[in-house]
């Protein structure tokens, strides 16, 4: 009996990672979309998407971050054609 409460705990504790997951997501996902606005991004000029690892390789984005154990990838992709600080426009050409 008091292995089986042991084996019942032990199962427990290593799901919790896998609960965690999406959430943990969401929260690199905002740290990562802070930083951007915090070197002078505007929110409106740019998105970030969580897709799976398989879907990573899109030619508009660039990779910014990772999570849930590195099967999801952060996607930056530049909107309005907004240009971070210290990098010209393309509009001007």
């Amino acid at each position: 009996m008091r292995y089986s409460r042991w084996l019942c705990a032990l199962l427990l504790v290593g799901s919790v990672p896998a609960f965690a997951a999406p959430d943990s997501c969401e929260r690199v996902k905002t740290d990562i979309q802070q930083k951007i606005i915090n070197n002078g991004v505007p929110e409106s000029g740019f998105t970030l998407t969580v897709v799976p690892n398989d879907q990573a390789d899109q030619a508009d984005a660039q990779v910014v971050g990772h999570c849930a154990n590195d099967s999801y990838k952060i996607l930056y992709t530049r909107t309005n054609g907004a240009a971070p600080q210290g990098e010209p426009s393309n509009s001007n050409q």
